[in-house]
């Protein structure tokens, strides 16, 4: 949700989200429609011979956004906005003060009017999160979770965030040089943090045409949460019983 806050009231943000605006608008839109016109009554029917008519209708509601979630989300880190995605995070973090942190991966503009625009070419590559044939496997296992009666819909949003929070922070993976089994012992302890982010990621995923905002506001809050776990860092490393210094300039 800070994400949201962020994107709002930071207008250097702004110019990114209009050059994705409009495609992104209408594939949502078609996407959308065309599952509920074709698959929603049939979803509907079948779920109601488990939950009953009534927690069928909501439960249907969520099956149909979550398969139209995933695949507008596919779509569009596919095809649209993953390059978009990346100058997202890059920025807030530039904003936030961990310049040095990305000037690791890219050319930055010191002397540029924003942060957008302090942007240059990534000398290395520049991802904001993998394609992941196995989250896709996972979700598509993960929806028949749906047919269980009151229960079944909010142990898919926890099963599917627990996969997809980590893949949030991909990018600052990659910037900070981890390897997987460093990647791994970090993730192991903020477990139930990239879940309960993945969880809060993918409800607002859910919410039909404003997916691709979303998505912007996501990687907002993504490096938001970057750039206090670097003060945490730079405040430990600059500990004075510890003897250590932290520069955010690499060079």
């Amino acid at each position: 949700m800070a994400g949201i806050v962020y994107f709002a009231g930071h207008p250097f943000l702004y110019p990114l989200l209009r050059a994705r605006l409009l495609p992104s608008l209408l594939l949502s839109i078609f996407v959308f429609a065309t599952l509920f016109i074709w698959t929603y009554l049939p979803q509907v029917a079948f779920l109601a011979i488990f939950h009953g008519r009534r927690l069928a209708w909501i439960n249907g509601a969520f099956l149909v956004l979550g398969e139209g979630a995933a695949i507008t989300a596919l779509l569009f880190e596919a095809f649209f906005v993953d390059e978009t995605l990346v100058d997202v995070f890059d920025a807030t973090l530039i904003n936030e003060g961990c310049r040095g942190l990305v000037a690791t991966s890219r050319i930055l503009h010191p002397e540029a009017s924003s942060p957008i625009k302090e942007l240059g070419k990534p000398t290395t590559s520049a991802v904001y999160s993998p394609f992941s044939l196995r989250q896709i496997i996972e979700f598509i296992v993960f929806l028949p979770l749906n047919f269980i009666p009151v229960a079944g819909t909010p142990i898919f949003l926890i099963l599917t965030g627990y996969r997809a929070g980590p893949l949030h922070h991909w990018r600052y993976f990659r910037l900070m040089g981890l390897s997987k089994k460093e990647r791994n012992a970090y993730l192991a302890k903020r477990k139930m943090q990239y879940t309960w982010f993945g969880v809060v990621a993918l409800l607002l995923q859910l919410i039909p045409v404003l997916s691709m905002l979303f998505l912007l506001t996501t990687a907002a809050g993504s490096a938001l949460w970057v750039a206090r776990l670097e003060e945490k860092r730079r405040s430990t490393l600059n500990d004075p019983e510890t003897g250590a210094h932290y520069e955010d300039d690499p060079s």
